[in-house]
């Protein structure tokens, strides 16, 4: 049995993982932009958005983990 780490898989996880990264600082930024400016007509688009790419970062998390354990520890 050949037990090697598959590098494109772990690649394509940290790709993810940069993603997550990315979506976890815009996200709260846009939420908080958005609470700091309920009177403007773009707060109910920004407060959305905002909470999308929150829900977004979470998932991509686990989903590029999940990746990358994968590559790790195949059967």
């Amino acid at each position: 049995m050949d037990m090697r780490t598959d590098k494109n898989l772990v690649l394509k996880g940290i790709k993810i993982l940069f993603g997550t990264i990315a979506c976890s600082f815009l996200g709260p930024t846009l939420i908080y932009i958005a609470l700091g400016n309920k009177e403007k007509t773009l707060f109910i688009p920004l407060l959305i958005s905002g909470i999308i790419i929150a829900i977004l970062a979470i998932i991509l998390g686990f989903y590029g983990i999940r990746i990358i354990m994968r590559a790790l520890f195949k059967s």
